[in-house]
C-alpha cells in the first residue's frame, strides 16, 4: 500500500461498533472529529457485546491500580448517569458474592479491601437473617452484599450511542472490512474490503474491533506489529432453567480459577440466566457444547441445590476476547497508543473484555484523551 491515492479523507476512522467502538466513536464525534465508523457485520453489537450478561459491574475484584479497576468504577458511574439521563432500561440490584464453604469466608473479606482500595466503598457482610430475606432459596456459608451492581439493557445502550454518534454527525457503514492499512507520514491508508475496494486516508484510526483487534492489527503495516500481543478465545456457555425464578439479586460465587464462577444473572424482564463457564478454544466458536451440563449443574448447587431437580436449558454462548491464555495472570485492558508502538494516529483496543461494557463510557473519554 505505498503508493499515495485515496478515495476519500476523514478525521478519525474507528473500526468495530460493539459497546466500546459505539461509545469511542460518539465520544470523538462530539469532540469535534469527523468520524468514520465501520462495521464487518450487518448491524452494530452482534459479537460480545450480544452475547453477554449485561451487568454493570462494580470494580470489586480487579487489581488496584489497573486499567480494569479504573475504567470499570469510572465508567459505572458514567453509564448509571448516561442511563438515567437518555431513560435506558436498566436496574440497580445488587449483588450477593456468596461463600460455599468456610474455608472461601476468607476470600470475602478480601473482595471487601480489594473494593475499598478501588474506590468501592459500599460492600458490606450480610447476617444469615439478612440472606434468608434476600435469597431464601440459596444455601451458603456466608456473603457480602454489593449495593451497586446493576444490569441494563445493552441492545438500547448501543441504539443510544450510535443515534449520539449520527445526530452528532458521523457516518458508519456496516457489511465493510478493512483488508489492509498501513501507517504513512501523510497518515493512516486503510483499504476496505467492499465492492468499490474504496481506500481511505485517515488522520487517525482506533482499532475497537474487539474478538478481531488482534488480527485487524495484523493487516496494517506500521511500527506497530511489533507490540501485538496473541489473541485467545474464551468461550462461555449460558444457560436458563425450566421453571419460576427464584432469584431476585445478582448472585455470584466467590471466583474460581481464572474466572468469576457460575453466576446467577437476571435481565430486565426477570428472566434467569446462569453463567458463564469457560472453555478455551483456538478459533472465534459460538457452538454451544452441551455435554458441560452436568459440570454445570454441579457449580450451581454448591450454592442453589434445588438446581440438581430441575431442568437447565441451553441458552447462548459468547466469546471473551482475551489477551493472556489459560494458564497465564489475568491481563489487563490494553490501551496501546504511539507512545508506546510509535505508529502515529493509531491506536489499538486490545483484551476489553468484562468490564468492557461497563468501561465503555469512560474508556471512550481516555481513547480522547489519547488521540487530542
Amino acid at each position: 500500500m505505498s503508493n499515495s491515492r485515496y478515495d476519500f479523507a476523514c478525521d478519525t476512522v474507528v473500526i468495530g461498533a460493539g459497546v466500546v467502538g459505539l461509545a469511542v466513536a460518539r465520544e470523538l464525534q462530539m469532540a469535534g472529529q469527523a468520524v468514520m465508523l465501520i462495521e464487518a457485520q450487518a448491524s452494530f453489537g452482534m459479537e460480545t457485546s450480544s452475547h453477554n450478561s449485561e451487568v454493570i459491574h462494580a470494580g470489586i475484584y480487579y487489581p488496584h491500580g489497573s486499567q480494569k479497576a479504573f475504567h470499570c468504577v469510572r465508567g459505572k458511574h458514567m453509564l448509571y448517569e448516561y442511563c438515567r439521563a437518555r431513560s435506558i432500561a436498566h436496574r440497580r440490584l445488587g449483588k450477593l458474592i456468596v461463600a460455599s464453604s468456610t474455608d472461601e469466608l476468607d476470600q470475602l473479606e478480601a473482595y471487601i479491601q480489594s473494593a475499598d482500595k478501588n474506590g468501592v466503598s459500599d460492600l458490606y457482610h450480610l447476617s444469615r437473617a439478612q440472606i434468608d430475606e434476600m435469597e431464601p432459596e440459596i444455601v451458603v456459608r456466608g456473603a457480602i452484599f454489593s449495593p451497586s451492581s446493576g444490569i441494563v439493557d445493552s441492545h438500547h445502550l448501543m441504539l443510544s450511542l450510535l443515534a449520539d454518534f449520527e445526530q452528532a454527525g458521523g457516518d458508519w457503514v456496516t457489511h465493510t472490512r478493512v483488508q489492509g492499512g498501513e501507517v504513512s507520514d501523510q497518515g493512516i491508508y486503510l483499504q476496505l474490503e467492499d465492492a468499490d475496494q474504496t481506500r481511505v486516508l485517515a488522520k487517525k484510526v482506533v482499532n475497537a474491533a474487539g474478538l478481531y483487534a488482534c488480527d485487524l492489527a495484523q493487516k496494517i503495516q506500521g511500527p506497530h506489529a511489533a507490540h501485538i500481543p496473541k489473541a485467545y478465545y474464551a468461550v462461555g456457555h449460558y444457560f436458563t432453567m425450566r421453571g419460576a425464578n427464584p432469584f431476585k439479586h445478582l448472585i455470584y460465587p466467590v471466583a474460581g480459577h481464572a474466572h468469576l464462577g457460575v453466576h446467577v444473572t437476571l435481565d430486565l424482564a426477570g428472566q434467569l440466566r446462569f453463567g458463564p463457564d469457560i472453555e478455551w478454544r483456538q478459533e472465534i466458536d459460538y457452538r454451544f457444547d452441551e455435554s458441560r451440563t452436568p459440570e454445570f449443574q454441579a457449580a450451581i448447587a454448591r450454592y442453589y441445590p434445588p438446581i440438581l431437580e430441575k431442568e437447565l436449558v441451553p441458552a447462548y454462548t459468547g466469546i471473551r476476547p482475551k489477551i493472556s491464555g489459560p494458564d497465564e495472570k489475568a491481563a489487563d485492558f490494553l490501551i496501546q497508543d504511539a507512545s508506546i508502538h510509535g505508529a502515529k494516529g493509531l491506536l489499538h483496543l486490545y483484551g476489553i473484555e468484562s468490564p468492557g461494557l461497563t468501561s465503555c463510557l469512560s474508556i471512550a473519554k481516555t481513547v480522547v484523551e489519547k488521540l487530542q
